[in-house]
């Protein structure tokens, strides 16, 4: 294993952002505009000419390859695939503790295997988010994560639960090694110093587009609280403090990608978050939208208030501060009743409130995998594979899907300034014999190739146009 140890650059300018002294570029760079569109209280991501940009994609995850196997079970081939479905986005989850397996002591050879999965989304035109996932803490409570050595859970107890592994989060040990990340110098300075490797090895790719900063952040419950209670003072305080400390870790060496911070899992439960404002020039919001019933084993209500209640929750917060939201995971069980009408129900919500998102996961075999064991897609997962405008050349006013009449809506207004045609992505498995575009409007043309229509606008800016693509 091929091993380096953190360069006296790095540590100086980890020093400098703990000491709360920026360096002057890294300070004047934070006052740029950022690169969004923001129609109607949602905010889009917007590309280098102005277009809005929409996501579609899967979770990249080996948990079990470690050291020289470490994403082993990751290939060209998943890449390929998914482009080849019409995806245009990975979230790629790696693991501080085989980055970092002694302190200071970083594996070129991880990095090295993060780049060439980066290589190979470049190559199908697939953009990748970097994850730095845990479970439950890390290794030291027998999951993935944060480092052993990087673990302090004061000697308390912690008893496995194997049928329920996301109860291990309420004991005491794992709770207190949440707080001490959070609050220790030491391990404050080793977290943003690993996301400014990351970042100063990886920053610049050309199909990086940002950082997930830590998967379902987690605390310490203080005498009394309950969930909720917990999560609010949580967000507001500590967690906060941590993703504004940890994006200004980032922009140490990257300044243009961009930083996806997640509010707590109590989102789920339809609680509204608070967590603060974000410092930082090009920051998304990342949460999870996971149906607690169906975590626990039930089938899908369609009539259940779980969406009506999320949607709610969760889009006062980035509207507030101009952020553009993708969920970076989501999913649900395949195998019962109501699959197929969850898979409904959610891309629907999901267009309705957010610019992006990413299943988990991408893999072949059971559970919430995207493929069967024979790489076919599961029945109900056939449902992600929708129409969706990858790039608009102006405001979006509202898209659709509608899987019973296979009728994809984009309705969108021209603004000054924008370079490029409007960009729709229409999967071949949505339209096996072919389809039929309507443009109504102002004067624009479109053309088909391939997987990709293209609506070339020619009105005057403030024009409204509506695309409607079917079956032939």
């Amino acid at each position: 294993m091929r091993r380096t140890s953190r360069s006296a650059p790095v540590a100086l300018a980890v020093a400098a952002l703990l000491l709360g002294v920026l360096p002057a570029q890294a300070r004047a760079d934070s006052g740029r505009a950022p690169d969004r569109v923001t129609v109607g209280g949602r905010t889009f991501i917007a590309d280098g000419q102005g277009r809005a940009l929409q996501w579609r994609g899967f979770n990249l995850a080996d948990k079990r390859g470690r050291g020289a196997d470490a994403f082993a079970d990751i290939h060209e081939s998943d890449l390929r695939d998914m482009a080849a479905r019409g995806f245009n986005l990975a979230r790629l989850a790696f693991f501080w503790d085989d980055l970092e397996p002694a302190p200071g002591r970083y594996d070129r050879g991880y990095l090295a295997k993060m780049r060439r999965i980066l290589d190979w989304a470049d190559r199908y035109h697939v953009k990748v988010v970097l994850d730095a996932h845990q479970d439950v803490y890390g290794p030291h409570f027998g999951s993935r994560g944060v480092p052993d050595w990087a673990t302090r859970d004061e000697g308390l107890p912690f008893s496995p639960v194997p049928d329920d592994w996301f109860s291990e989060y309420f004991e005491p040990s794992v709770q207190t090694a949440f707080d001490h990340l959070y609050k220790d110098g030491d391990l404050r300075a080793a977290h943003a110093r690993m996301w400014v490797t990351v970042a100063s090895a990886l920053g610049g790719h050309p199909a990086l587009l940002g950082y997930d900063l830590m998967n379902e952040p987690f605390a310490k419950f203080l005498e009394g609280e309950d969930l909720p209670a917990a999560a609010a003072r949580f967000e507001a305080g500590e967690l906060t403090e941590t993703w504004n400390r940890l994006a200004r870790a980032v922009r140490l060496v990257d300044r243009k990608s961009w930083v996806f911070v997640e509010p707590t899992v109590i989102v789920g439960l339809g609680v509204p978050t608070r967590l603060g404002r974000i410092d930082d020039p090009h920051a998304g919001y990342a949460p999870h939208f996971y149906e607690t019933a169906m975590e626990t084993g039930a089938d899908y209500d369609p009539h259940g208030p779980f969406i009506p209640a999320y949607e709610a929750a969760i889009s006062d917060y980035p509207t507030r501060n101009r952020m553009p939201v993708i969920v970076g995971e989501w999913g649900g069980n395949p195998y019962v009743a109501h699959a197929s009408q969850f898979v409904t129900d959610m891309t629907a919500s999901l267009d309705r409130f957010s610019s992006g998102w990413t299943w988990w996961q991408w893999c072949r075999g059971g559970g919430y995998c995207f493929l069967d064991q024979a790489g076919a897609a599961k029945p109900s997962a056939r449902l992600l594979v929708q129409p969706y405008a990858r790039a608009v050349a102006g405001d979006p006013l509202g898209f659709a899907y509608d899987p019973a009449a296979r009728t994809y809506t984009l309705t969108f207004r021209t603004r000054d300034n924008v370079g490029g045609p409007t960009q729709i992505t229409v999967p071949g498995d949505t339209y096996p014999n072919g389809y039929r575009v309507t443009v109504r409007g102002g004067d624009a043309r479109w053309d088909g190739h391939g997987q990709t229509v293209t609506v070339n606008t020619r009105g005057r800016a403030g024009t409204t146009y509506e695309v409607t693509i079917g079956p032939r």
